[in-house]
């Protein structure tokens, strides 16, 4: 019922009586197709260039009606009823904060930065309207790559006082994570880890040459695994940033592999590799 496209991940589906709703990712972003029974498909659309939409619970079986979320860079999370039929939608959660957010004080982007193989990475700009792109603003760049985890281009308040004081928050979603599906995972693992430090190095030097900022004004920030992803940037190119936060760091990677009575460790070697072993998953 459903032809593989290797463009798109299926990522789940809703069934209803007279409709099937599919959850899918393309080029990096979630997205809601609708097949009737009878009838031609469509894509839900969200009107902004970088955004998260799921399909939310959906008990009843005989309805016209689909509930899902949708949130972005600059939308608070709220639920909307959508009628597949009429293809009309309403907020059944939406708040004022919600329309004031979207409509008035800021802006989001989405762009494509060239990584060194020539490899396309998306990444998923914030700022607040009036931001000036004269090459000397100050940018904040989130980057985590690992595990195949996907940084999907939410809201978060947390970063409202940032971008009100002049700064632009950019997400790279680069190699090791799972924005473009699992191809997009499978090539910043094991042997082909360096793709994620040097798609996210790509990304700083993209956004220096579209003049968002510059190497006096630019910040990383990651993570965790994403802390790793710091370590290994600054090291790379440290005449780049201005200032790294690499929070909790997981940046001994090869000594914590070989303690396997750390109880992380042997569930992590699909990630890491064995450092024990010449190849990555040898026993």
């Amino acid at each position: 019922m459903i032809p593989h496209r290797p463009d798109v991940l299926l990522q789940g589906f809703t069934l209803f009586k007279n409709f099937m709703a599919l959850s899918e990712r393309k080029n990096g972003l979630s997205q809601v197709r609708i097949i009737p029974e009878n009838g031609q498909e469509h894509y839900l659309d969200f009107g902004e260039p970088a955004y998260v939409a799921y399909v939310i619970s959906n008990p009843e079986l005989d309805t016209k009606v689909l509930r899902f979320s949708y949130t972005s860079l600059t939308t608070p999370n709220s639920v909307y009823e959508y009628n597949m039929e009429t293809k009309g939608e309403d907020a059944a959660q939406a708040t004022g904060s919600y329309r004031r957010l979207r409509s008035q004080n800021y802006e989001t982007e989405r762009l494509f930065a060239t990584a060194t193989d020539g490899t396309k990475v998306p990444i998923s700009l914030v700022y607040k309207k009036g931001f000036e792109k004269n090459g000397q603003r100050p940018l904040l760049l989130y980057g985590y790559g690992s595990y195949g985890a996907t940084m999907e281009p939410n809201f978060n308040s947390n970063r409202i006082s940032l971008l009100d004081r002049g700064f632009c928050y950019a997400i790279a979603h680069i190699r090791g994570g799972q924005e473009l599906g699992r191809h997009w995972y499978e090539d910043g693992k094991m042997f082909k880890k360096k793709n994620t430090f040097t798609d996210f190095i790509d990304c700083a030097d993209f956004l220096i040459e579209n003049k968002f900022t510059d190497s006096a004004h630019l910040f990383a920030m990651g993570g965790s695994a994403g802390g790793l992803l710091m370590g290994a940037v600054v090291n790379m190119r440290p005449e780049l940033w201005k200032g790294v936060i690499a929070a909790v760091p997981f940046v001994d990677v090869v000594t914590t592999m070989l303690d396997e009575t750390i109880p992380l460790t042997t569930g992590e070697f699909d990630e890491w590799g064995i450092p024990r072993t010449k190849t990555p998953m040898s026993t």
